[in-house]
């Protein structure tokens, strides 16, 4: 017997899949470009990610190792929800799995992670109170599902980890204890937001980032 044809709609989902990822890697390629500008994410640091498909999960990620001042959209590669590469052929970041925790723990659409100096210093100054408050800033308005510049806003700190695993474990029983958190810290790492989709997501890191610059700032010198 003659094996079935594929059904027009699966190959119409197939067609429409590749030009989303196209044009979600572009749309994540200067994304890196623009927060590299920025100061976020200098060296290698920082990855992004942006959900292609939730039946079955498909996210675009950045690749491991790469300036993101030089991001290309050929750096971008899409994995399953078990971290494996199913189109590029680079090699994914370990914290890939941190991404698919995230999508999974909050139904993020896009989730990124900077590496600032401010996010870095608080990180390490509040780590053993294992976060901070932030509230009265105007700016918290940007937030999803804020309305008032009295909102206070929980920033979790975890320790770092380089084992993925324990850290995955460390981000869901934060985010079952915080579950309105719009982000959290990893101490002497860096930031880790996200939004419903790409363009919530930057509002949100760039909202957060603004919000720890400003508290560094004020609260410097207590450091010294």
């Amino acid at each position: 017997m003659a094996a079935p044809i594929p059904a027009k709609k699966s190959l119409v989902d197939e067609k429409l899949n590749e030009v989303e990822f196209t044009q979600l890697a572009a749309a994540l390629a200067e994304l890196g470009k623009n927060l590299y500008r920025r100061g976020w994410a200098l060296g290698t640091s920082g990855n992004f990610s942006a959900v292609l498909t939730r039946d079955p999960l498909r996210l675009a990620i950045t690749a491991t190792g790469l300036d993101k001042g030089l991001l290309s959209p050929k750096q971008v590669v899409q994995i399953d929800a078990g971290k494996n590469v199913v189109e590029g052929s680079l090699r994914p970041s370990d914290e890939a799995v941190l991404h698919l925790a995230v999508v999974r723990l909050c139904g993020a659409g896009a989730v990124l992670h900077t590496h600032s100096v401010w996010g870095t210093l608080l990180s390490d100054a509040y780590a053993d109170q294992g976060g901070f408050w932030m509230e009265g800033y105007e700016m918290l308005k940007g937030l999803a599902s804020v309305r008032t510049h009295e909102h206070r806003e929980w920033l979790p700190i975890l320790e770092n980890s380089q084992d993925m695993a324990s850290l995955e474990r460390e981000i869901e029983r934060t985010l079952q204890v915080y579950p309105n958190a719009h982000g959290f810290l990893l101490r002497r790492h860096g930031l880790y937001t996200w939004g419903q989709d790409l363009a919530q997501a930057k509002r949100h890191v760039e909202i957060l980032e603004f919000l720890l610059e400003v508290l560094g700032r004020a609260y410097g010198r207590a450091w010294t």
